[in-house]
């Protein structure tokens, strides 16, 4: 079971690295030192990445223990080989929302900003770990003009998330920048895998007979997810999701 600690060290890290580009980071160093020994007994890495770049800056060692590989030999590619299939889409959604926020903080040279979601990543056995991903961007100034991402991706093994749901945040509450707990797990749509593909599908101009052509169903059973979905999301119609949704990232 995991061992929550506050992650008010990371804004400690923060500013002792900063000024330095996140380049000459000390392993000696007492703040790396914890980091590391906290990431490493509750099964996290976090990793630095300058978003001007595109480049990752650091990795921390236990990268190894959870995905097999070293931080040196870490790059994007390598979420995208190894996510779950059914989750490849979120994935991209996730990114383009990372990016989006990005260029808003970085036009108005200033403001930080915060998203999280799970995904299942396959491991160096061939298993795939449910994994929490948190991703906190801000404006800096020095060593030169940059947003800077700071990203902590933890197992989330332990926790027994409710089949067919997901996480996801995408906001500017730091507040939920913090040690992966039920209560913060359990934010996002109460919708099923099921439910949301059918959301996609609507937003993309499908009838409900060529959803249920090409998922395999029942237009019965199609018209009966739209209207749990309406139900789910208190909404009266599936326009005013989708339009929400799009405003949260989620399409």
């Amino acid at each position: 079971m995991p061992n929550p600690y506050s992650y008010s060290i990371f804004f400690d890290f923060i500013e002792s690295y900063l000024p330095s580009g996140f380049l000459k980071i000390n392993p000696d160093d007492p703040i790396m030192l914890k980091l590391e020994e906290l990431t490493g007994e509750n099964d996290q890495y976090f990793q630095v990445f300058d978003m001007g770049q595109m480049k990752f800056l650091f990795t921390s060692k236990n990268i190894f223990n959870m995905l097999g590989i070293t931080a040196e030999e870490i790059n994007p590619g390598h979420y995208t080989q190894r996510i779950h299939p059914d989750d490849e889409e979120r994935l991209g959604q996730a990114r383009s929302r990372v990016y989006k926020m990005e260029k808003e903080i970085f036009k108005a040279q200033k403001g930080s900003s915060l998203t999280s979601y799970n995904l299942r990543i396959r491991n160096e056995d061939g298993n795939y770990n449910s994994l929490f991903v948190q991703d906190y961007m801000f404006y800096s100034p020095i060593p030169y003009k940059v947003v800077f991402l700071i990203q902590v991706i933890t197992n989330i093994d332990w926790y027994n998330m409710k089949k067919d749901r997901f996480h996801h945040y995408a906001g500017n509450d730091l507040s939920l920048f913090k040690f992966p707990d039920q209560k913060l797990l359990e934010i996002g749509p109460d919708l099923s895998y099921r439910e949301f593909e059918i959301i996609r599908m609507i937003e993309a101009g499908h009838s409900s007979k060529d959803i249920a052509d090409k998922l395999f169903l029942s237009i019965h059973t199609v018209n009966t997810h739209r209207s749990n979905i309406l139900e789910k999301t208190g909404k009266s119609q599936i326009s005013d999701l989708i339009y929400e949704f799009k405003e949260k990232g989620l399409l």
